[in-house]
């Protein structure tokens, strides 16, 4: 019998990087024939390989909204079709809520691998569907909703596909609850394709190195990720570590939504809770308990081992809880189909907790991403389309560096291209770029947000908003100042529209819709930042002259920095 002992470590190292190749296809092929441009483009969708014992031990490079709570899916798909049921060929899928990640547009399915008859393990993917049905189009919406029998098609976990076989009942099912059923069958069946690709890689594995030998292997590695990440905890000093932020509200005329945890560190374990957070909300702004842990699980892995792989032994030693009744563990069938607009906030509520105690690994809040819903009619194609938006803007500053620019920040997606979208919806993307000045200042600045503006040439418009920071803005760390605010507005312009974050409006054809992100905090004094670094962000139009004297007491004349009146100025500005 092998066991993890006899295991050569160049043999070790091999299959780790076998394990790592097999998330990694998995995920091109569900990318590379998807049919949404959300999971084609946007790359909305995760990957892991698990053992047999249904243990997560290798993820591809997607969301960690979806890899946290995969676990969870996993465990409740074989609750539901234990091991001994299953046949090759065998694919179980689930949306549920409670189950997943926390909404029904994400579509969890669990492939088992069978070698000579004996299971070997799992390939598992999930992808965020175009549309699952409810009240909305994208069904994610805010306004209006006081459960989730409103947000769309709940599937608890079924045998969709049996011996390679799809169960055409289940499926037609899907096809009939969803304003989009080419897309959604095109990419259920994309992901299908892939689980398959990922079951006869597995397969090939074993059948290179045995199943004993692999099995061990897989012990190992969750082994040693849970004692890297305990050795980095163990390193950062005991102590109870609390912060606060806030969400804008969860709709029109609504109260702010308080996010208070408590980061408790005691030797080689972290407890993450969020006591003290407000209730849960008769909207679609909750977050199931699932989704509220793979975020605080993605802060506390990014701060103690980023480099290490993410699997069943890197989340044991993290717990996260809260309240039931509250909107981050709510009590079903509370909402929840917007719930992504929540991951940012548990995400740096950990960051902000932990800032005194590793000052030099956290980073200030970033630009909120905005993940609008559009719907209507179509009439150059003569059809009904659901149009999904995701606008990346910038990140937080950090204790060495500025913040990055228009880029995702707590999970691994993509700005989708304008060609993509101009090309597959009624749309013209008229304006993207970066916003300037709207990054906070620092000795290193936050990113700047993101402007986005779309001219949707469609009738009978829907817009589902879905965006945050329009409110209390991205915060800074050690002296960095906050973002700018976010906005919404329909025809930028004299007679513009404002539009709030989550509010549920109608549009007319031809209608600008322009969405202007927050931008992030900055980390640091901002007169402690290089003059010669200010010139350079006046120069690429980040920053304006006027901010640069007024944020940073940097003087440009022209395209140089006057050193004279910059260090009078800024010595005056200490004083004050």
């Amino acid at each position: 019998m092998v066991t993890v002992s006899t295991i050569d470590p160049i043999t070790l190292g091999v299959i780790w990087g076998a394990l790592q190749s097999i998330a990694v296809e998995v995920g091109t092929t569900v990318q590379k024939t998807a049919y949404s441009e959300q999971a084609r483009e946007g790359q909305d969708f995760s990957v892991a390989v698990f053992d047999a014992q249904g243990r997560m031990v290798a993820q591809g490079p997607y969301s960690p909204g979806h890899m946290g709570a995969m676990s969870a899916a996993v465990r409740n798909a074989l609750a539901a079709h234990p091991v001994e049921t299953l046949r090759p060929g065998d694919a179980i899928l689930l949306n549920d809520p409670l189950l997943g990640s926390g909404h029904f547009p994400d579509f969890f399915i669990t492939q088992p691998a069978f070698h000579d008859g004996a299971l070997i393990g799992f390939a598992v993917n999930i992808v965020h569907h175009t549309d699952v049905g409810g009240s909305r189009p994208g069904s994610q919406g805010v306004e209006g909703i006081f459960d989730y029998f409103q947000e769309g098609l709940r599937i608890p976990p079924t045998r969709v596909w049996k011996e390679y076989r799809e169960d055409e009942g289940v499926v037609g099912i899907i096809a009939a609850n969803t304003r989009t059923p080419e897309k959604v069958l095109g990419d259920l069946r994309a992901q299908r394709s892939a689980l398959r690709v990922g079951e006869l890689r597995l397969v090939e594995l074993v059948q290179r190195y045995g199943r004993e030998t692999v099995r061990a292997a897989m012990d190992e590695i969750i082994a040693r990720s849970e004692a890297s990440v305990r050795a980095a905890i163990a390193r950062i000093p005991d102590g109870v570590y609390a912060f606060e932020d806030f969400l804008d509200d969860y709709g029109p005329g609504t109260e702010p939504l308080r996010v208070r945890v408590t980061v408790t560190v005691a030797g080689d374990a972290v407890t993450v809770d969020y006591d003290g957070s407000s209730p849960q909300t008769p909207s679609g702004m909750n977050s199931y308990i699932n989704y509220t842990r793979s975020y605080s699980y993605a802060a506390v892995k990014c701060l103690t081992d980023p480099f290490g792989p993410m699997n069943e032994g890197a989340l044991r030693p993290v717990t996260v809880t809260a309240p039931a009744g509250s909107f981050l563990n709510p009590r079903p069938p509370a909402g929840g189909g917007p719930r992504a607009i929540i991951c940012y906030r548990t995400f740096e509520a950990v960051l902000g907790a932990l800032a005194p105690a590793l000052p030099e690994r956290v980073a200030a809040a970033a630009s909120h991403f905005a993940n609008p819903t559009f719907g209507g009619w179509d009439r150059a194609r003569a059809r009904r389309f659901v149009a999904y938006e995701l606008v990346l803007s910038g990140t937080g500053a950090r204790a060495t560096r500025d913040g990055c620019e228009g880029m995702s920040w707590a999970f691994n997606a993509s700005n989708i291209p304008v060609e993509a979208q101009e090309a597959a919806q009624p749309v013209v993307v008229e304006r993207f770029g970066m916003i300037p000045d709207s990054g906070g200042a620092g000795k290193f600045r936050g990113g700047c947000g993101i402007r986005r503006d779309l001219r949707f040439l469609a009738d009978e418009g829907k817009l589902t908003n879905l965006s945050e920071r329009q409110r209390f803005p991205p915060y800074g760390l050690f002296g960095g100042k906050p973002g700018r605010v976010a906005r919404t507005v329909i025809d930028p312009g004299p007679n513009e529209q404002p539009v709030h974050g989550k509010a549920s409006r109608e549009f007319a054809h031809g209608a600008v819709i322009s969405f202007q992100q927050s931008g992030a905090g900055g980390y640091g004094d901002p007169f402690e930042r290089d003059p010669a670094r200010v010139l350079d962000d006046v120069l690429d139009e980040y920053v304006s002259v006027e901010a640069a004297r007024d944020e940073y007491g940097v003087v440009i004349v022209g395209d140089e920095v006057n050193e004279a009146a910059t260090a009078a100025l800024r010595a005056r500005r200490r004083k004050t």
